[in-house]
């Protein structure tokens, strides 16, 4: 079914401008931008009038319009009012990662929108990067053996900005964990599945504003193997590949570029049939080496069109408010882990706020 569900964007400047709107909403099938709405009044209309949508003065008047689902990528401090304004009005919500800046804020975000009846979803668009789902399907059918370790980078060089609300702990939650770090330990999990515990260190390394620019994660997931998320402000864009590795008993699969919000990375898998005999002489000869470069798909236009078709389907077909309240327990572990230097069960935090960075 391809009927166009008929769209609202409230915060229509960022990564909304940039990405959402020109690679997602516009050219999905069953999309159509009705209403867009920001802050910022002059950039809003630049906005609405090169995508043919209707400049909103507030978010009332965007909910009062056609509009059917509502893309909310205001900065963290404001999805809890945003989301709670689109339930009310009956749309259906598409709310950036993170859901809020704490697990109380993600809990009454899932709150509002079941009592209204209206589907809740979260924006992590890298699960569908086209060689994240082809990595899964061979993870899903054993060809690495027994999951051991999982490794997730994302790092960027982000000086300090006037305004930048990532930049700002009240506004963002947090810094490179929470905003970067977030779509690490989710991919994580998507392979590994659910991490049991964290033990983790944040920093201010280079950079003076409040959020922390560094971050490195250790976390045991529950079937016994272990991962590693490091995400970093202060790393120039060229000195990290953005890496994900996976590793197995039978072999592993590594990337680097695939994390972020491009299409295709470099991807390979080695694999084996076996771990063999010991070879005490560790003379490594790779085998068993495939390229994974499926046909490229862009996951902002890929993650519209899913939570368009859950809509008109009545099913989940995207990630949902679960999963985005299940980051906000993760993430809260982790800061836990950093105020008290130790480990976090995750189930010991659940429903707990981190604490200011």
């Amino acid at each position: 079914m391809h009927r166009p569900i008929k769209w609202g964007v409230i915060g229509s400047t960022g990564i909304a401008q940039r990405r959402t709107i020109p690679e997602g909403l516009v050219p999905a099938q069953n999309a159509r931008l009705v209403a867009v709405y920001s802050r910022r009044a002059a950039a809003n209309a630049a906005v609405a009038a090169r995508y043919g949508a209707r400049a909103a003065g507030s978010v009332a008047a965007l909910l009062a319009d056609e509009v059917e689902a509502v893309y909310v990528a205001s900065p963290p401090d404001a999805h809890l009012d945003h989301v709670r304004a689109c339930a009310r009005a009956g749309k259906h919500v598409l709310c950036e990662k993170p859901l809020g800046r704490t697990v109380a804020e993600a809990e009454a975000m899932v709150a509002e929108c079941g009592r209204a009846g209206v589907r809740l979803g979260t924006a992590f668009m890298m699960r569908f990067q086209a060689q994240h789902c082809a990595a899964l399907d061979l993870w899903r059918a054993g060809a690495l053996g027994r999951p051991v370790l999982g490794r997730a980078q994302l790092s960027c060089w982000y000086p300090p900005q006037r305004g930048a609300w990532r930049q700002d702990p009240h506004q963002g939650g947090g810094g490179s964990l929470i905003d970067m770090g977030g779509h690490c330990l989710d991919l994580l999990e998507m392979f590994f599945g659910s991490i049991r515990s964290v033990s983790c260190c944040v920093n201010r390394t280079v950079h003076d504003y409040a959020s922390e620019d560094s971050a490195v994660v250790t976390v045991r997931f529950a079937n016994g193997a272990l991962g590693v998320v490091d995400a970093f402000f202060c790393i120039p864009d060229v000195a990290s590949e953005n890496r994900l590795e996976l590793y197995g008993s039978r072999g592993s699969i590594l990337a680097r570029g695939t994390i972020g919000q491009g299409e295709l990375g470099d991807m390979t898998a080695y694999l084996t049939e076996s771990g063999g005999d010991y070879d005490s002489q560790q003379e490594r000869v790779l085998g068993g080496q495939r390229a994974i470069q499926p046909a490229p798909v862009n996951t902002y236009r890929a993650e519209i069109e899913a939570f368009g078709q859950a809509i008109l389907e009545g099913r989940d077909r995207v990630p949902g408010a679960d999963l985005g309240l299940r980051s906000q327990q993760v993430l809260a572990a982790c800061y836990e882990s950093d105020r008290t230097g130790r480990s976090i069960s995750i189930d010991s935090a659940a429903g707990r706020p981190p604490a200011e960075p």
